[in-house]
Parts: structure tokens; C-alpha cells; sequence
């Protein structure tokens, strides 16, 4: 159930019920295409003839197209609608500590061109930079004219009124303002998230579709930092400030490792990417800074190499990837314990390592999880090369015109 707000509410006009109608006939065709006429008005329960108002007026607005014709045994043959996504374009940008990836994709998400190179730490410098290499991008594919916008992924807290980053440790920004500076520079709408939250908005948007779509879940994104996107009841969960998820830095022991938010014992300090690479080499992180562990700091291994290492009989690498394992198993639990969800989702280099992982991440969960059910929350691995970050970036461009209308 949820209240009304008396204070923030929509009215419903004479066109609502027709908007919910053309968003829900939108998601079928995006889930179901290519589909008939006939078959988008049995999976709405309704007659033809609304259905072919609502595809009017969705062809109309460019969403959609009619392609192909069908066969069929007696009477006309059907023509198949798709959406439209193969001549408008995206661009999506992930920023990291280590690198920046920059991708130009079309509209339902297919990688055009994907570019990575190291991060511009300086935000003035990486605005300049990044309009640049956009600029290039578009103009090599011809996409300018084209383009929808340009989403871009961070590890920090944005505020969603302004999209100014307010603070991502891992970067060592605070209250800095790329959207209206990329925007300004690149002439495009440019939308601003957290990453972990664009993973979460990712995999409801391309993730399990119809009955199998979770409605209730959490995406622990682990990179050089740590960030969680939660989704409760179909809806990203921002919280008052724009805050809520970050369970990276909830404590694991108050006397642990120094985390890059300044805090000790955080659970990012101890599953991070550069935490496991800091356990390999046998740094303490409260001795050091955690960004001169990156750019070679560390022998120039990654934490790929240290899982390749692993894989080939190391017993340090082994036992560094095993510590992370059961240190991920614990902050899982915290998360099954307090939100429930249907499932966890799992993104970021160390999942390559899953079948390496996954008893000793099991197993903390299970240590502590308060019940048996919880015990045994679906952990799903989102494999590294599908870029969920990106997804999650284009995702912030196109995921809200199929959005549900808000009422009430």
C-alpha cells in the first residue's frame, strides 16, 4: 500500500488512462518484438481497434515501427512491430578511480563503439577531455544529430535535483558539477547517476523480463569502490538525500582497514578491488592511501592478473581472492537480513573469479543470515563483460520513456 502525499501528488486527466495504456503497450512491444497487432491486443485484453489507436499514436511519436509481415493461414498477414532504436543513439560513460569507459550505443543498448582509456582525475580537465573524445565519437558515426543524450556513472552520491556529484571518495570529489559543464560543452542532455544505482536501473530495464523479472532486488556493484543499487517494488530506491545504498561503507569492525571515505573498517575496505589487491601484496590500508595502490603502485597488477594468478596455483593470490570471498559473503547477509530481497546481483571484476568464490561467498551468507530462506537468497553473478555500468549509464537515458506514469 502505499499513501498518498497531499503535499506531492498528480491528478489524473482525461488522457491518463491513455498514457498508462500507450507506456504498457511500449513495454510489450520492447519485451515481446517483434509482435503482431493482434497479438499486442491479446497480452493487453483488448479490442484491435484500441490497439491500433495506441500503435498509431506510437508510430507517430517515432517509438516504434512496422516491420516485417507475417505468414497466416487464411486472411491478411500480419506486420510485426519493433521498437525504433537503430538510428537514435546514446552515449554512456563510466568514471573509475583506474579508467573511463566511454560507449556510443543504440537506443535499446547494443554496443556501437567502446572506447577505455585512463581516468582525468581533475573534474574541470575530465569535462574537457570527455567532450572531446564525445565529439570525436559522434562525429565518426554520424550520430550527432541522433543522439538522445549522454548518461554518465559515477561512485559517488549525486544529488538528483541538480545532478551535482556531492561526494564520491574514491574519485576525491565533492559538490562538483559535471552534468551542466558536459552539457554546455557537448550540446546534449547529459543525465548524472550513481553507479551502483545505474547497474540496478540497468538490469530492471535489460535484465528478466515478464514473470521472471525481479521486483525486489539488490545490485552490489565492486570495483575500486563499492556501491549497492537497491530496488524495491519495481522502483529504484533514492532515499531523502539521494543517499540510500551505500552499504559500502557501513563497518564490518570499526577497528578494520581506513577506508577511501576516511572511515575505518568499511566493507568496501575490505572487498574492494584495491583492497584485494592490497591484501595480496601484504599492504595495510590504513598505512597508505588507497589511490597510490592504482598506476602501478602495486608491481602494476590488476585484480584480473591476481585472479589469473589464482587460477594458475598462487597460493597468495588464492588466498587474497578467498578473503574477499568471505568478506563479500558477511556484507551480503547484512544486505538479505535487512531488505529481503528476491535476489542479489553481482557486478565487477571479481565475478570472473565466481567459480573460484562462490562456496566460500555462500557460506558467510549462510553464517549469517537469520533464517533459513534467507540462507538461501539467489546470488547472480552480472558477468564484467556485459558492461553493466554502461547498461546502467545508457539506461539513465532511455529507461524513463518506459517508465510507469506517475498518478496520484
Amino acid at each position: 500500500m502505499r499513501k498518498i502525499n497531499t503535499n506531492d501528488f498528480r491528478i489524473a486527466t482525461r488522457t491518463t488512462s491513455r498514457d498508462i495504456n500507450r507506456r504498457i503497450a511500449l513495454n510489450l512491444v520492447r519485451e515481446h518484438q517483434p509482435l503482431s497487432r493482434a497479438d499486442l491486443a491479446r497480452r493487453m485484453k483488448v479490442t484491435r481497434g484500441v490497439v491500433s489507436v495506441l500503435v498509431g499514436e506510437l508510430i507517430a511519436e517515432g517509438l516504434i515501427f512496422e516491420g516485417a509481415t507475417g505468414e497466416a493461414l487464411r486472411g491478411r498477414k500480419p506486420t510485426f512491430l519493433r521498437l525504433r532504436t537503430q538510428d537514435r543513439f546514446v552515449v554512456a560513460v563510466d568514471i573509475r578511480l583506474s579508467q573511463t569507459y566511454l560507449m556510443l550505443s543504440d537506443l535499446g543498448g547494443r554496443q556501437i563503439s567502446l572506447e577505455v582509456y585512463p581516468t582525468v582525475l581533475s573534474p574541470a580537465d575530465l569535462v574537457k577531455d570527455l567532450g572531446e573524445r564525445i565529439g570525436r565519437l559522434l562525429k565518426t558515426h554520424n550520430a550527432k544529430s541522433s543522439c538522445e543524450g549522454i548518461g554518465v556513472a559515477v561512485p559517488g552520491i549525486v544529488d538528483q535535483r541538480t545532478g551535482r556529484i556531492l561526494n564520491a571518495p574514491t574519485l576525491g570529489w565533492r559538490d562538483v558539477d559535471v552534468l551542466s559543464a558536459l552539457a554546455s560543452r557537448t550540446g546534449l542532455s547529459v543525465h548524472v547517476e550513481n553507479a551502483a544505482r545505474a547497474c540496478a536501473l540497468a538490469q530492471m530495464w535489460v535484465g528478466g523480463r515478464g514473470a521472471s523479472a525481479a521486483h525486489n532486488f539488490v545490485h552490489v556493484s565492486v570495483s575500486d569502490g563499492v556501491g549497492v543499487g537497491v530496488v524495491i517494488n519495481g522502483e529504484l530506491v533514492r532515499g531523502h538525500d539521494d543517499m540510500a545504498g551505500e552499504f559500502g561503507h557501513v563497518p564490518l569492525n570499526i577497528e578494520g582497514p581506513v577506508c577511501m571515505c576516511g572511515a575505518s573498517g568499511c566493507w568496501e575496505a575490505y572487498i574492494s578491488n584495491i583492497a584485494t589487491l592490497s591484501r595480496y601484496f601484504g599492504r595495510d590500508l590504513s598505512k597508505s592511501r588507497p589511490i597510490s595502490l592504482l598506476g602501478g603502485g602495486l608491481g602494476g597488477l590488476s585484480i584480473t592478473d591476481v585472479i589469473a594468478l589464482a587460477r594458475a596455483g598462487d597460493g597468495k593470490a588464492a588466498a587474497a581472492i578467498k578473503a574477499t570471498a568471505r568478506y563479500l559473503g558477511l556484507g551480503l547477509a547484512m544486505l538479505v537480513n535487512g531488505l529481503n530481497p528476491e535476489c542479489v546481483y553481482i557486478g565487477g571484476e571479481i565475478t570472473t573469479a565466481w567459480s573460484m568464490i562462490e562456496s566460500a561467498v555462500r557460506a558467510a551468507l549462510a553464517e549469517r543470515a537469520l533464517t533459513d530462506a534467507a540462507s538461501r537468497t539467489p546470488i547472480l553473478v552480472a558477468e564484467p563483460v556485459e558492461h553493466p555500468r554502461l547498461r546502467g549509464a545508457t539506461a539513465l537515458v532511455a529507461a524513463p520513456m518506459f517508465a510507469a506514469p506517475r498518478v496520484a
